[in-house]
């Protein structure tokens, strides 16, 4: 490739227009609950530590971490997923209020539960996680109100870009993949998608696909190594012909990303981090990536600021939503910005 740069000015104004841009959201959302505490001796009933609760917290995860990400972006996000008639969900609900996030996209669904991930963290280290969920899809009847919903959304927003936020628990099915991108390419809006192993293979014709490499690796039912850049943009590059997908940003942890599109193939390292947690780093990724796509930036400048973004997130301990000034004055002292 020849060698990208972009000017200051310019990354000032992008990271600008992000507070014009209208988002949806469609995926599996959930509470992640926390209690924070100290470690100072071990059970005597079994060999596990016992945490004394100094701290107890509750954030919105899956999907809605996603929104937060986009909101802290400067963004304007829509979510459209389902929670249960049950107390959690009114939690949810809460929670969206709190943080001024639009509920119009929500559907209440009598017999599923709201998934709620709990991470007990004992002195700054996640020793457990509990989760509350159901992973069965949504009744026929669900998707075609949750369907309703979307494309009352897209017709009467100015919808700049989608983001399908898959946590394999059961929001997602193929038919609302199927009707999205189609109508979403009516209306030549941009398709983004962070999937899971279930709905893999089902994205057909996206903008944007951004797996990690465990996600490729079963997808695509191959081992993938990380010290093996060059084997993983071949299968990239045959996967996204396969899947008609315009362009593909594989995430490799401590080796940064990889972008594959028809014009160019870019592997970008990662910056030197102190990671705390890597909770919530896919969730920021994708925002970062969907919002430069909606912007029709360059796929290395995507793939750059987004793996950026990752890292950044990774030194806050649970699931934390981007700093918008830390990762613009960052971003202004990447090496190809002049």
């Amino acid at each position: 490739m020849k060698k990208y740069s972009i000017k200051k000015e310019h990354v000032r104004e992008l990271f600008k227009s992000f507070n014009n841009l209208n988002v949806l959201i469609i995926g599996d959302v959930m509470i992640d609950s926390y209690l924070w505490g100290k470690v100072n001796r071990i059970s005597p009933e079994a060999p596990v530590p016992i945490v004394t609760v100094a701290k107890k917290e509750r954030r919105l995860g899956g999907a809605a971490n996603v929104a937060l990400n986009i909101q802290a972006l400067g963004g304007n996000p829509i979510l459209c997923s389902a929670i249960g008639v049950d107390n959690e969900g009114q939690n949810f609900l809460d929670l969206l209020k709190q943080q001024k996030l639009s509920q119009k996209g929500i559907l209440k669904c009598r017999d599923r539960i709201t998934t709620v991930k709990t991470r007990v963290i004992g002195n700054n280290h996640q020793l457990v996680r509990i989760d509350e969920e159901v992973e069965e899809e949504i009744t026929n009847a669900e998707t075609q109100q949750l369907l309703t919903l979307i494309s009352y959304i897209i017709n009467h927003d100015k919808i700049d870009v989608i983001i399908f936020e898959d946590y394999n628990k059961g929001l997602i099915t193929t038919k609302i993949i199927n009707k999205v991108v189609e109508l979403a390419k009516s209306k030549f809006i941009p398709t983004c998608v962070d999937p899971k192993k279930r709905n893999f293979n089902a994205y057909k014709g996206v903008s944007l696909f951004k797996p990690n490499l465990k996600e490729l690796s079963e997808g695509l039912k191959t081992d993938l190594s990380l010290e093996e850049i060059k084997d993983i943009q071949r299968a990239v590059s045959s996967f996204r012909v396969k899947q008609k997908a315009e362009t593909i940003l594989v995430t490799l942890a401590e080796r940064g990303v990889i972008i594959n599109s028809r014009k160019q193939k870019e592997h970008v390292k990662a910056h030197i981090r102190s990671i705390a947690d890597v909770s919530g780093a896919g969730d920021t990724v994708i925002s970062v990536a969907a919002l430069c796509r909606a912007l029709e930036c360059n796929d290395y400048f995507t793939a750059a600021l987004s793996n950026l973004a990752g890292g950044l997130v990774c030194e806050e301990v649970g699931v934390a939503p981007i700093d918008k000034s830390k990762l613009l004055n960052e971003a202004l002292n990447l090496d190809f910005v002049k």
